[in-house]
């Protein structure tokens, strides 16, 4: 009887010790495994942050004027068609292109459209086929990408040239030119106009 009970006593202890052991293997892998998933997770990341530093030009300012990018057909506040204009993604630049053409007029006109990480602003510089220019500095903010000359003297007094691309709802871009003084005041609104995806450009 002595002898089964010892028996028992060391078959109990000895279970206990051995289902220890297996909880404490257990926790050995989950902890390898939680360790396992963290150096990948950081790995990953890592990676990423390593790829965003390469390539230039692919942080998340770089693409705030996306939404002017596109063939588009440009109308006027009455619904009538005043030109068309294909914005691209220039592949050789990490810049925009603007291809202005008037169906109303002979005017014609190339923009060229970049973010500056050192002053963290948008600028434009427009070159039209009659000579004219625009060198434009701005930021985006709530969908709106804002873009203004520096103070210009004119007949009447000292004017500056406002640029405002708005992103509509429905997919459509509104550009609106402005003429205002050192006051902000409105002087003139020299064009308004509403973009719409032409889908049969190429």
């Amino acid at each position: 009887m002595g002898f089964a009970i010892s028996f028992l006593t060391f078959y109990k202890d000895e279970s206990r010790i051995f289902l220890t052991n297996i909880v404490m293997i257990k926790l050995s892998i989950m902890k390898k495994l939680i360790l396992l998933l963290a150096l990948l997770f950081a790995t990953v990341t890592n990676s990423q942050s390593q790829n965003s530093k390469r390539i230039p030009c692919s942080t998340k300012e770089y693409k705030q004027f996306d939404f002017w990018v596109g063939n588009w057909n440009v109308y006027n506040t009455k619904n009538k068609l005043i030109g068309t204009n294909k914005v691209v993604k220039m592949p050789n630049a990490c810049a925009i292109q603007e291809n202005w053409s008037s169906t109303s007029s002979p005017s014609k006109g190339t923009s060229y459209n970049y973010y500056n990480a050192k002053d963290k602003t948008w600028n434009q510089l427009w070159i039209d086929n009659s000579g004219g220019s625009l060198v434009l500095k701005g930021s985006y903010t709530n969908n709106q990408m804002i873009l203004k000359s520096s103070l210009q003297q004119g007949k009447n007094g000292k004017f500056y040239n406002k640029l405002t691309f708005t992103k509509n709802n429905d997919g459509s871009v509104t550009q609106v030119w402005e003429l205002r003084d050192n006051n902000n005041t409105l002087i003139k609104e020299l064009f308004r106009g509403i973009y719409k995806k032409n889908n049969n450009a190429k």
